[in-house]
């Protein structure tokens, strides 16, 4: 998934009272691909902020390590390597992610589909000189998606198409903001702003402040922001194809590929951004949203009681009848 949200921390006030006072720590660490970053206040001082450190670093190493693709030796791996021969044993928290699957595609009636990945290896955008595919590539790769095609068993999983392949990437960093939010909570913190790679769950609030300040990036201008929201309890997510994509005679062929057509989303929608209860939650309807475009996509995020979102065009601007109370400028 995409996201092009850029977390970014207002000057502080003058304090005004012992939360006010606390600093605002920083914890950086490369995983899951991206850059994570947690911003967040410790009113039980050091030993409170090293306890949170090592338990949210511990915890997002282990979950890369069993759930990447990229990771050869991974459950992920193995389930894939072993298609359309053997069955592999999982254990509960691989059940209960495999049933979280069954649940998002059935939601985003199939947008999401966690199979997706043979589709996105054709379409590679990271390709030194990126192709388009040919019509039977396409529904080569097309036969070999499907989430309702994968079997499973109490405490085992199988793919029973050789190629068939499982891509935790839909929803597995959003999944991860929201259990590094939780441990926040657990280890007392008083506001944490979760960030990996521009995916962010706020909780609480900074310091002396009352909310988190959210910048959203421009996707005319990459790296620049166009506007910001405040938020606090609330995940943020944005999906776009500005950066990931490729041209070819002209036409611009992004990273967010539609399992349904076999084909990335083309149909002028450049960024769509959500405010949601939670950042997996935000990240599932943004992605689905971009997919939908205008006007269905926003149709779809204001089914989701709770949700607000923002589209954008090449040419316009459309947002759910409540976004505007999130937007800080």
């Amino acid at each position: 998934m995409s996201v092009h949200a850029q977390a970014r921390r207002a000057p502080p006030p003058a304090p005004s009272g012992t939360a006010a006072a606390l600093p605002l720590r920083k914890l950086s660490f490369p995983a899951l691909g991206t850059q994570c970053e947690v911003q967040y206040s410790a009113p039980g001082g050091d030993t409170q902020a090293a306890d949170f450190e090592r338990r949210a670093t511990a915890w997002v190493h282990a979950f890369e390590a069993k759930y990447s693709r990229f990771r050869p030796d991974s459950l992920v791996s193995r389930i894939n390597a072993a298609a359309g021969r053997d069955w592999i044993a999982i254990d509960a928290e691989m059940e209960g992610l495999l049933k979280l699957c069954d649940t998002l595609h059935f939601m985003t009636q199939g947008i999401l589909d966690p199979t997706a990945l043979p589709l996105l290896r054709l379409w590679n955008y990271k390709a030194e000189n990126p192709r388009l595919p040919t019509t039977e590539e396409i529904a080569g790769a097309r036969a070999l998606v499907g989430w309702k095609k994968v079997q499973r068993s109490p405490g085992k999983v199988f793919l029973p198409t050789a190629g068939m392949a499982l891509d935790f990437g839909g929803f597995g960093k959003e999944y991860a903001v929201d259990i590094v939010a939780q441990l926040a909570l657990d280890h007392g913190l008083a506001g944490a702003l979760v960030d990996f790679g521009h995916d962010l769950r706020a909780v609480g609030t900074p310091p002396g402040r009352p909310a988190w300040h959210i910048g959203l990036e421009d996707p005319r201008k990459p790296g620049t922001a166009a506007g910001s929201i405040g938020v606090t309890g609330k995940g943020v997510a944005s999906s776009g194809d500005y950066l990931r994509r490729f041209v070819i005679g002209g036409k611009r062929y992004g990273h967010i590929v539609d399992p349904r057509t076999g084909a990335p989303v083309s149909h002028g929608c450049v960024q769509a951004t959500v405010v949601a209860g939670s950042c997996l939650q935000a990240g599932v309807l943004s992605t689905t949203a971009f997919v939908l475009g205008v006007p269905k996509g926003l149709e779809f995020i204001q089914a989701c009681p709770g949700a607000e979102g923002l589209l954008l065009t090449e040419n316009t601007r459309a947002q759910t009848r409540g976004f505007f109370n999130y937007v800080a400028s």
